[in-house]
């Protein structure tokens, strides 16, 4: 999509406070809770003590490795029913129900062609060899031995939503292929000079331990900007199911170029064509033919609250928050739209905003109680601007199935009902 500025905020929208201000007042109650002797019959309730005041909880030891509540059980991912989940998984993660921009590493959505492999870490090995003075093997302590660094970074699955209907119901179901995490590892850059790079290195083949071999082919200059050879996220080690011991993070990058469970990495002069830069995550344009490697991951937003599947409350006050990214850098503004698209506000940026991370925004609104249909639009600091579907089809054509990053409208009905706009 050609970059373009649209889209411009309203001098004369209400201000936080006085929205706050106004949805205080309706019907005579408080903004977040309700008047002493309005609580139901319940013996946990104000003025009564609660039970779990009355004797001593749970002690530390029978947690060694924390939980969430269970009354959060039902935050979980979002496994599809009608996948088979083996050879071609996926989870998604739940966003509706997170708030910041860190996806637990539980929550973390998951994505594998031949299952989760069980590596024992002091066999595993990385290979890199090819156009290098020195090929060499690498132990995972080989690795940790590098100097370290920690970035906050999003990965998303190409096909995240893929071009096809039905869309989905919920924020999760749409673009829950989508997780944000803070990333430890090595730059991939000190790895590869520690074996020196021959003038007529061009790219590397990354290759992963599955039973697939995944491999995709990676431009050099990526590999010697900021691309990542990771043994931790968000503080702990990786988890199997996000490439124990080792994988690569590419900021900005369809996810399936980060390679999980990383065993190899050959530098070449060519790229590999493998299955999944061929037959697999490439797009096709109105004529059928295929654009050759599109990377990277455009601007999108997405609003989690309100979202479909959830129900407003009633009327009156009530905040939108979603999040947006890109994989060109970061995100300058998002615009929101409560009126279908016929006029914009300038949305709140949660600090902090990072580049290739996720970005929290907020609007406060204040809901009439009448029909209506809410959305929302990233800018990047490139300036491009996030397209409708509509837009993006009349470029791409109905083709497509990858790299769809399309507006998403929720219409609101008038009992509150949140539901998916395109699926109308």
């Amino acid at each position: 999509m050609p970059h373009s500025k649209i889209g411009h905020s309203d001098p004369d929208r209400p201000s936080r406070r006085s929205l706050l201000r106004g949805a205080a007042a309706i019907g005579g109650a408080t903004l977040a809770g309700r008047a002493i002797g309005s609580a139901s019959a319940s013996s946990n309730l104000p003025p009564d003590v609660p039970e779990w005041m009355k004797t001593p909880g749970d002690p530390m030891g029978s947690q060694p490795y924390g939980s969430p509540s269970p009354f959060e059980k039902h935050v979980v991912k979002n496994i599809p029913k009608d996948l088979p989940q083996y050879l071609s998984a996926s989870g998604r993660a739940p966003l509706q129900d997170l708030d910041g921009i860190i996806t637990p590493n539980g929550l973390f959505y998951e994505r594998h062609h031949a299952g989760v492999p069980a590596i024992d870490p002091a066999q595993h090995r990385l290979m890199l060899h090819g156009l290098v003075e020195r090929p060499m093997i690498f132990t995972v302590d080989d690795i940790k031995r590098f100097p370290s660094t920690s970035r906050i970074h999003f990965l998303e699955c190409s096909g995240n939503p893929g071009y096809q209907k039905p869309f989905g119901k919920t924020a999760s179901d749409l673009v829950g292929l989508l997780s944000c995490a803070e990333w430890t590892g090595v730059s991939m850059k000190l790895v590869l000079e520690e074996a020196g790079l021959r003038p007529e290195a061009k790219w590397v083949i990354a290759e992963g331990a599955d039973a697939v071999a995944m491999k995709r082919s990676i431009p050099i200059d990526k590999c010697l900007d900021d691309a990542m050879i990771v043994y931790s996220q968000n503080g702990e080690r990786l988890r199997p199911q996000q490439g124990y011991p080792l994988r690569l993070i590419l900021p900005g990058f369809e996810g399936n170029m980060n390679v999980k469970w990383l065993r190899r990495l050959h530098v070449t002069a060519e790229p590999v064509y493998s299955r999944e830069e061929t037959s697999k995550y490439t797009d096709l344009m109105p004529d059928g033919v295929a654009r050759e490697f599109s990377f990277v991951m455009e601007a999108k937003s997405i609003i989690l609250r309100p979202s479909g599947g959830q129900r407003l409350s009633g009327s009156g006050f009530h905040e939108i928050s979603g999040i947006a990214w890109s994989g060109r850098g970061k995100i300058r503004r998002v615009d929101v739209s409560v009126d279908d698209g016929s006029s914009w506000q300038e949305a709140e940026l949660q600090e902090p905003v990072l580049t290739r991370a996720l970005t929290r925004f907020r609007l406060p609104w204040r809901w009439n109680g009448e029909p209506t249909v809410i959305q929302s639009r990233a800018i990047d600091e490139t300036g491009y601007v996030q397209p409708t579907l509509a837009e993006l089809i009349a470029v791409r054509g109905e083709n497509f199935f990858y790299h769809n990053n399309a507006i998403w409208p929720w219409r609101i009905a008038v009992d509150g009902e949140v539901s998916n706009a395109a699926n109308s």
